[in-house]
Protein backbone atom coordinates (compact mmCIF):
# COMPACT_ATOMS: atom_id res chain seq x y z
CA UNK A 1 0.00 0.00 0.00
CA UNK A 2 1.37 3.50 -0.83
CA UNK A 3 -0.10 6.82 -0.91
CA UNK A 4 -2.58 8.27 -3.43
CA UNK A 5 -1.21 9.99 -6.07
CA UNK A 6 -1.76 11.08 -9.61
CA UNK A 7 -0.17 9.37 -12.51
CA UNK A 8 1.65 11.67 -14.43
CA UNK A 9 0.68 9.49 -18.28
CA UNK A 10 -3.32 9.48 -17.51
CA UNK A 11 -4.15 12.34 -14.88
CA UNK A 12 -5.87 9.84 -12.90
CA UNK A 13 -5.22 9.67 -9.26
CA UNK A 14 -3.92 6.28 -8.11
CA UNK A 15 -5.74 3.89 -5.66
CA UNK A 16 -2.62 3.65 -3.62
CA UNK A 17 -2.80 -0.53 -4.30
CA UNK A 18 0.78 -1.55 -5.87
CA UNK A 19 1.16 -4.97 -7.06
CA UNK A 20 4.79 -5.77 -8.61
CA UNK A 21 5.56 -1.99 -9.30
CA UNK A 22 2.30 -1.92 -10.67
CA UNK A 23 -0.52 0.77 -9.78
CA UNK A 24 -3.94 0.71 -9.93
CA UNK A 25 -5.58 3.52 -11.40
CA UNK A 26 -9.15 4.72 -8.98
CA UNK A 27 -11.42 5.47 -12.58
CA UNK A 28 -14.72 5.81 -11.91
CA UNK A 29 -17.01 3.35 -12.64
CA UNK A 30 -19.17 4.47 -15.97
CA UNK A 31 -22.65 6.06 -14.94
CA UNK A 32 -24.58 3.92 -17.12
CA UNK A 33 -23.39 0.99 -14.70
CA UNK A 34 -23.35 2.45 -11.39
CA UNK A 35 -27.56 3.68 -12.83
CA UNK A 36 -28.24 0.27 -13.71
CA UNK A 37 -26.59 -1.35 -10.63
CA UNK A 38 -28.97 1.49 -8.17
CA UNK A 39 -31.92 0.19 -10.64
CA UNK A 40 -31.31 -2.98 -9.26
CA UNK A 41 -31.28 -2.67 -5.82
CA UNK A 42 -34.59 -1.02 -5.88
CA UNK A 43 -35.86 -3.47 -7.69
CA UNK A 44 -34.94 -6.48 -5.27
CA UNK A 45 -36.00 -4.26 -2.52
CA UNK A 46 -39.38 -3.99 -4.36
CA UNK A 47 -39.53 -7.55 -5.19
CA UNK A 48 -38.27 -9.36 -1.75
CA UNK A 49 -41.01 -6.50 -0.41
CA UNK A 50 -44.19 -7.70 -2.92
CA UNK A 51 -43.31 -11.14 -3.39
CA UNK A 52 -41.98 -14.34 -1.44
CA UNK A 53 -38.04 -14.44 -1.58
CA UNK A 54 -36.30 -14.55 2.23
CA UNK A 55 -36.36 -18.87 2.94
CA UNK A 56 -37.24 -18.90 6.34
CA UNK A 57 -37.07 -21.98 8.97
CA UNK A 58 -40.50 -23.44 7.87
CA UNK A 59 -40.96 -21.80 4.76
CA UNK A 60 -40.67 -18.12 3.16
CA UNK A 61 -41.43 -14.50 3.36
CA UNK A 62 -45.03 -14.27 1.26
CA UNK A 63 -44.76 -10.75 0.45
CA UNK A 64 -47.52 -8.59 0.52
CA UNK A 65 -49.29 -10.44 -2.73
CA UNK A 66 -49.01 -13.54 -1.42
CA UNK A 67 -48.51 -15.40 -5.18
CA UNK A 68 -46.34 -18.37 -5.53
CA UNK A 69 -46.28 -20.66 -9.13
CA UNK A 70 -47.47 -23.64 -6.56
CA UNK A 71 -50.83 -21.56 -5.93
CA UNK A 72 -50.73 -20.10 -9.70
CA UNK A 73 -50.51 -24.26 -10.81
CA UNK A 74 -53.22 -25.09 -8.12
CA UNK A 75 -55.07 -22.66 -9.56
CA UNK A 76 -55.00 -24.01 -13.04
CA UNK A 77 -55.38 -26.83 -11.94
CA UNK A 78 -58.84 -26.54 -10.04
CA UNK A 79 -59.96 -24.37 -13.12
CA UNK A 80 -59.26 -27.21 -15.27
CA UNK A 81 -60.99 -29.91 -12.98
CA UNK A 82 -64.11 -27.78 -12.62
CA UNK A 83 -64.28 -27.27 -16.40
CA UNK A 84 -64.24 -31.24 -16.99
CA UNK A 85 -66.42 -31.97 -13.70
CA UNK A 86 -69.18 -33.25 -15.48
CA UNK A 87 -67.20 -35.24 -17.86
CA UNK A 88 -65.20 -37.10 -14.88
CA UNK A 89 -68.19 -37.92 -12.96
CA UNK A 90 -70.05 -39.49 -15.96
CA UNK A 91 -66.38 -41.25 -16.37
CA UNK A 92 -66.40 -42.47 -12.98
CA UNK A 93 -70.09 -43.96 -13.14
CA UNK A 94 -69.82 -44.90 -16.92
CA UNK A 95 -69.87 -48.75 -17.83
CA UNK A 96 -66.70 -48.80 -18.72
CA UNK A 97 -66.58 -51.80 -21.18
CA UNK A 98 -69.93 -49.80 -22.80
CA UNK A 99 -68.28 -47.17 -24.01
CA UNK A 100 -67.07 -47.00 -27.80
CA UNK A 101 -64.00 -45.34 -29.25
CA UNK A 102 -66.50 -42.55 -31.18
CA UNK A 103 -68.23 -41.54 -27.90
CA UNK A 104 -66.90 -38.06 -26.40
CA UNK A 105 -66.57 -39.73 -23.02
CA UNK A 106 -64.21 -42.60 -24.11
CA UNK A 107 -62.32 -39.97 -26.00
CA UNK A 108 -61.78 -38.04 -23.05
CA UNK A 109 -61.01 -41.06 -20.77
CA UNK A 110 -58.62 -42.36 -23.19
CA UNK A 111 -56.71 -38.51 -23.51
CA UNK A 112 -56.98 -38.28 -19.50
CA UNK A 113 -55.37 -42.27 -18.92
CA UNK A 114 -52.63 -41.10 -21.48
CA UNK A 115 -51.24 -38.73 -19.07
CA UNK A 116 -51.72 -40.54 -15.91
CA UNK A 117 -49.94 -43.75 -17.72
CA UNK A 118 -46.80 -41.34 -18.45
CA UNK A 119 -47.20 -39.72 -14.79
CA UNK A 120 -47.48 -42.94 -13.23
CA UNK A 121 -47.00 -46.74 -15.12
CA UNK A 122 -44.46 -45.66 -18.08
CA UNK A 123 -41.37 -45.86 -15.36
CA UNK A 124 -41.93 -49.95 -15.42
CA UNK A 125 -44.45 -50.71 -18.71
CA UNK A 126 -41.97 -48.14 -20.94
CA UNK A 127 -43.33 -45.07 -22.63
CA UNK A 128 -44.87 -47.02 -25.41
CA UNK A 129 -46.41 -49.39 -22.88
CA UNK A 130 -43.98 -52.59 -24.45
CA UNK A 131 -42.99 -53.50 -20.99
CA UNK A 132 -39.70 -55.26 -20.16
CA UNK A 133 -38.23 -57.96 -18.89
CA UNK A 134 -40.62 -58.65 -15.38
CA UNK A 135 -42.61 -55.71 -16.56
CA UNK A 136 -45.62 -57.18 -19.27
CA UNK A 137 -45.87 -55.85 -22.01
CA UNK A 138 -49.27 -54.19 -22.43
CA UNK A 139 -49.89 -54.09 -26.13
CA UNK A 140 -50.06 -57.55 -26.85
CA UNK A 141 -53.52 -59.81 -25.54
CA UNK A 142 -51.70 -62.09 -22.94
CA UNK A 143 -52.72 -61.07 -19.83
CA UNK A 144 -52.32 -62.65 -16.84
CA UNK A 145 -55.28 -61.72 -14.59
CA UNK A 146 -57.81 -60.61 -17.78
CA UNK A 147 -57.56 -57.92 -20.68
CA UNK A 148 -61.20 -56.64 -20.44
CA UNK A 149 -61.33 -52.88 -19.39
CA UNK A 150 -63.16 -53.97 -15.92
CA UNK A 151 -60.41 -56.41 -15.30
CA UNK A 152 -57.31 -53.57 -16.23
CA UNK A 153 -58.99 -51.16 -14.03
CA UNK A 154 -58.95 -53.84 -10.93
CA UNK A 155 -55.21 -55.08 -11.24
CA UNK A 156 -54.82 -50.58 -11.71
CA UNK A 157 -56.75 -50.10 -8.29
CA UNK A 158 -55.47 -53.07 -6.53
CA UNK A 159 -52.37 -53.85 -7.98
CA UNK A 160 -50.73 -57.32 -7.87
CA UNK A 161 -48.98 -59.30 -4.69
CA UNK A 162 -48.22 -56.42 -2.58
CA UNK A 163 -48.83 -56.04 0.90
CA UNK A 164 -50.81 -52.20 1.11
CA UNK A 165 -54.29 -53.60 -0.28
CA UNK A 166 -56.76 -56.70 0.76
CA UNK A 167 -57.71 -56.61 -2.60
CA UNK A 168 -54.46 -56.89 -4.58
CA UNK A 169 -54.08 -59.74 -6.82
CA UNK A 170 -52.31 -62.88 -5.47
CA UNK A 171 -50.56 -65.73 -6.80
CA UNK A 172 -47.34 -67.37 -5.88
CA UNK A 173 -45.56 -69.89 -7.30
CA UNK A 174 -43.27 -72.00 -5.68
CA UNK A 175 -39.42 -72.36 -6.08
CA UNK A 176 -39.05 -75.83 -7.62
CA UNK A 177 -35.50 -76.00 -6.49
CA UNK A 178 -36.79 -77.31 -2.92
CA UNK A 179 -38.97 -79.70 -4.33
CA UNK A 180 -37.10 -81.22 -7.40
CA UNK A 181 -33.38 -81.94 -8.62
CA UNK A 182 -31.58 -80.05 -10.72
CA UNK A 183 -32.12 -82.99 -13.44
CA UNK A 184 -35.79 -82.75 -12.86
CA UNK A 185 -35.84 -79.01 -13.42
CA UNK A 186 -33.87 -79.53 -16.99
CA UNK A 187 -36.51 -82.13 -17.82
CA UNK A 188 -39.68 -79.61 -16.81
CA UNK A 189 -37.70 -76.92 -18.54
CA UNK A 190 -37.42 -78.68 -21.61
CA UNK A 191 -40.98 -79.78 -21.54
CA UNK A 192 -41.97 -76.32 -21.43
CA UNK A 193 -39.91 -75.21 -23.54
CA UNK A 194 -41.91 -77.72 -26.43
CA UNK A 195 -45.05 -76.13 -25.26
CA UNK A 196 -44.47 -73.13 -27.83
CA UNK A 197 -40.79 -73.99 -29.70
CA UNK A 198 -42.09 -76.25 -33.01
CA UNK A 199 -38.01 -76.96 -33.12
CA UNK A 200 -37.57 -78.08 -28.78
CA UNK A 201 -37.23 -81.78 -28.29
CA UNK A 202 -40.11 -83.36 -26.26
CA UNK A 203 -39.19 -84.45 -23.11
CA UNK A 204 -41.20 -87.22 -21.84
CA UNK A 205 -40.24 -87.15 -17.53
CA UNK A 206 -40.62 -83.41 -18.07
CA UNK A 207 -44.02 -83.88 -19.15
CA UNK A 208 -44.43 -86.21 -16.42
CA UNK A 209 -43.07 -83.90 -13.87
CA UNK A 210 -45.15 -81.49 -15.28
CA UNK A 211 -48.78 -82.82 -14.76
CA UNK A 212 -47.66 -83.92 -11.49
CA UNK A 213 -46.56 -80.36 -10.39
CA UNK A 214 -47.16 -77.46 -12.65
CA UNK A 215 -50.86 -78.66 -14.19
CA UNK A 216 -52.81 -77.25 -11.47
CA UNK A 217 -52.25 -74.23 -11.68
CA UNK A 218 -51.26 -73.82 -15.52
CA UNK A 219 -53.24 -76.91 -16.86
CA UNK A 220 -52.52 -79.60 -19.04
CA UNK A 221 -51.77 -77.96 -21.81
CA UNK A 222 -50.24 -75.16 -20.14
CA UNK A 223 -52.14 -72.53 -21.73
CA UNK A 224 -52.59 -70.76 -17.96
CA UNK A 225 -55.52 -69.71 -15.88
CA UNK A 226 -56.29 -66.05 -15.16
CA UNK A 227 -58.23 -66.63 -11.89
CA UNK A 228 -55.11 -67.82 -10.46
CA UNK A 229 -52.52 -65.55 -12.09
CA UNK A 230 -50.54 -68.60 -14.11
CA UNK A 231 -49.35 -67.40 -16.98
CA UNK A 232 -49.96 -68.84 -20.32
CA UNK A 233 -46.91 -71.22 -21.33
CA UNK A 234 -47.74 -72.41 -24.74
CA UNK A 235 -48.00 -69.03 -26.48
CA UNK A 236 -44.19 -68.06 -26.71
CA UNK A 237 -45.18 -65.01 -24.72
CA UNK A 238 -42.54 -65.03 -22.01
CA UNK A 239 -42.81 -61.89 -18.75
CA UNK A 240 -38.83 -63.00 -17.68
CA UNK A 241 -37.50 -64.97 -20.74
CA UNK A 242 -38.03 -68.08 -22.59
CA UNK A 243 -34.76 -69.26 -22.99
CA UNK A 244 -33.19 -72.22 -21.36
CA UNK A 245 -31.35 -70.21 -18.98
CA UNK A 246 -34.49 -67.80 -18.10
CA UNK A 247 -36.91 -70.46 -17.84
CA UNK A 248 -34.39 -72.93 -15.48
CA UNK A 249 -34.10 -69.86 -13.16
CA UNK A 250 -38.07 -69.31 -13.26
CA UNK A 251 -38.15 -72.86 -12.34
CA UNK A 252 -35.95 -73.22 -9.72
CA UNK A 253 -35.85 -69.71 -7.77
CA UNK A 254 -39.79 -68.78 -8.39
CA UNK A 255 -40.99 -64.92 -9.45
CA UNK A 256 -42.72 -62.86 -7.75
CA UNK A 257 -43.35 -59.84 -9.26
CA UNK A 258 -44.97 -57.15 -7.52
CA UNK A 259 -47.21 -54.23 -8.80
CA UNK A 260 -48.46 -51.35 -6.05
CA UNK A 261 -52.28 -50.15 -5.75
CA UNK A 262 -52.32 -47.62 -7.67
CA UNK A 263 -55.51 -46.57 -6.60
CA UNK A 264 -54.37 -45.68 -3.25
CA UNK A 265 -52.82 -42.62 -5.04
CA UNK A 266 -54.91 -42.20 -8.09
CA UNK A 267 -58.74 -40.48 -8.10
CA UNK A 268 -61.40 -43.21 -9.13
CA UNK A 269 -61.61 -41.05 -12.88
CA UNK A 270 -57.97 -41.28 -12.78
CA UNK A 271 -58.09 -45.52 -12.55
CA UNK A 272 -60.67 -45.21 -14.59
CA UNK A 273 -59.31 -43.38 -17.54
CA UNK A 274 -55.90 -45.24 -17.52
CA UNK A 275 -57.74 -48.35 -18.01
CA UNK A 276 -59.40 -47.01 -20.97
CA UNK A 277 -56.22 -45.55 -22.37
CA UNK A 278 -54.26 -49.50 -21.69
CA UNK A 279 -57.32 -51.14 -23.31
CA UNK A 280 -56.69 -49.19 -26.38
CA UNK A 281 -53.69 -49.62 -26.54
CA UNK A 282 -53.93 -52.21 -28.99
CA UNK A 283 -53.83 -55.80 -26.73
CA UNK A 284 -57.15 -55.23 -24.88
CA UNK A 285 -60.06 -57.59 -25.24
Amino acid sequence: MTERRVDEETGVETTGHVWDGIEELNNPLPRWWLWTLYACIVWAIGYTVLYPAWPMLSGATTGVFGYSTRGAVAAEIAAHDAQNATLTADLVAADLSALTAGDPLHRYGVARGSAVFRANCSQCHGSGAAGAPGYPNLLDDDWLWGGDVAAIAQTVAHGIRNDTDPDARWSQMPAFGDILNPEEIGSVVAHVASLSATDAIPDAAGAVLFSENCAACHGDAGLGNRDMGAPNLADAIWLYGGDTDSLTQTVTQARFGIMPPLGQRLTDADVAAVALYVHGLGGGE
